[in-house]
C-alpha cells in the first residue's frame, strides 16, 4: 500500500479507501446497496487496516446512520490510528430543515455524526453535494467554526461542479476561510465527464481526489458483457450511476483481453487505471464479501504498461466538446514541438 498526500495538508491517506456504503442497509436503495452486519463490517474493516489501509469513508445518510454505527464500532481502538471521512447534505428526518447544507443543519450532522461514530473528532467533513438554497459563504463560515472548534479537522466536497469548487476556493481566499482539501467525485473508464472541468480545477489549485465508484456500481467488475448479464449484481436492482453501456462494453472488452495478459481480474485493471491517473489521491472501494475485497486491494500490485494505457484511453476517451475542443485548435502553436494548425499571416 502506498500513501499519498492529501493537497498540501501534510496528511497522507492510504492509496485505496474503504467505503462503507455496504453497510448497514435494511431496505430500499440501502438495502440493495449493502446490508452488512456487524460481523461482516468488522471483517472488512480489520483486513482493510492489515492491508496498510488507513483511510475510511462513510455518510451519515448511508442506511440513515447505521453504517457511520458500524464503522465506529469496527475501528474500536484503531480510531487513532485511521483518517476517517463522512459526509452531510442529505435527508436525515421529514422535518423542513433535516437537509441542506445550512447552518442549522450542518452543526446538528456533525454533532450526530461524531456520536454514531463513538470519536471526538472527524478528521475529513465533506459536504455531500450542492444545495440550491444555501448560500456558499455561509456553508464555508459554518465549516471554518467547526475546525476552529476542533471537531474537525479539513474539510472537503462531494458531487460539485467545477465552478462550484473554484468559487468556494475564492471565498475562503478572500475571507480567511478553511478552504476545500478534496472534493469526492465520480471518476471511472466509463465516466470520465470530470476530466472536462473538475480535473483542471484540481490541477491549478492542488485539491485532492477521492474517487468514488472506480467501477461505475460495478459495471466494469468482468461481471457484465454483451453476451452475459449478472442479474443477481446490485446493477440489475439499481442501476447507478449512469453508464453508456454500449461504449461500456467496448472498455469491458479491453478490460478483459488486458487483464488476461497480466492474469488478473478485469476489475483490478480498471482500478489500476484509476489509480495511474496524475490528479487522484485516493480511491474509494466498496465490498459485500472479503474475496471482493480481497480482490480489489490487489489493484495496488498491478503494473500497466504504456501500451495497456494508451488501449485503455483510446477506447473510453470522451467525445470532444465546445471550448475545449477550441482550447486544442487555438493551443496548438504554443507548446514546444506542436505544429501549426492555423494559416499563418504573411508579413
Amino acid at each position: 500500500m502506498q500513501y499519498r498526500p492529501l493537497s498540501n495538508t501534510g496528511l497522507l491517506v492510504s492509496e485505496l479507501c474503504l467505503g462503507a456504503m455496504t453497510f448497514g442497509g435494511k431496505d430500499g436503495i440501502w438495502g440493495m446497496i449493502g446490508n452488512l452486519d456487524q460481523k461482516e463490517a468488522d471483517e472488512l474493516v480489520h483486513a482493510s487496516i492489515d492491508s496498510g489501509i488507513n483511510f475510511f469513508d462513510t455518510a451519515n445518510v448511508y442506511a440513515f446512520g447505521e453504517s457511520e454505527k458500524l464503522l465506529g464500532k469496527a475501528l474500536g481502538s484503531k480510531r487513532k490510528d485511521v483518517i476517517i471521512a463522512t459526509k452531510a447534505r442529505g435527508r436525515m428526518g421529514p422535518g423542513p430543515n433535516e437537509t441542506g447544507l445550512s447552518r442549522v443543519h450542518i452543526m446538528q450532522s456533525v454533532e450526530e455524526s461524531l456520536k454514531r461514530l463513538g470519536t471526538d473528532y472527524i478528521d475529513l467533513f465533506q459536504i455531500h453535494g450542492f444545495d440550491v438554497l444555501a448560500d456558499f459563504e455561509d456553508t464555508l463560515r459554518t465549516l471554518d467554526d467547526l475546525v476552529r472548534s476542533g471537531k474537525v479537522r479539513y474539510i472537503g466536497a462531494s458531487n460539485l461542479a467545477g465552478w462550484h469548487l473554484m468559487k468556494c476556493l475564492g471565498i475562503s481566499k478572500q475571507y480567511n476561510l478553511e478552504s476545500f482539501k478534496s472534493i469526492q467525485s465520480y471518476y471511472s473508464l466509463a465516466g470520465r465527464e470530470l476530466e472536462r472541468e473538475i480535473v483542471p480545477v484540481l490541477k491549478d489549485q492542488n485539491v485532492g481526489l477521492l474517487v468514488w465508484s472506480p467501477l461505475a456500481g460495478g459495471f466494469l467488475s468482468g461481471k457484465f458483457t454483451r453476451s452475459n448479464q449478472d442479474d443477481a449484481g446490485r446493477r440489475s436492482k439499481f442501476d447507478f450511476p449512469p453508464v453508456n453501456k454500449e461504449k461500456a462494453y467496448g472498455i469491458i472488452d479491453v478490460l478483459i483481453k488486458i487483464g488476461k495478459a497480466h492474469n488478473v481480474s478485469a476489475a483490478r485493471i480498471a482500478l489500476a487505471w484509476v489509480l495511474a491517473q496524475p490528479t487522484v489521491t485516493s480511491v474509494i472501494i466498496g465490498a459485500k464479501r472479503r474475496d471482493q475485497l480481497d480482490d480489489n486491494l490487489k489493484a495496488t500490485e498491478v503494473k500497466l504498461t504504456d501500451e495497456d494505457l494508451k488501449e485503455l484511453d483510446s477506447v473510453s476517451a470522451l467525445s470532444p466538446e465546445y471550448p475545449g475542443w477550441m482550447f486544442a485548435v487555438q493551443g496548438a502553436d504554443r507548446l514546444p514541438g506542436q505544429t501549426r494548425t492555423l494559416p499563418v499571416p504573411k508579413k
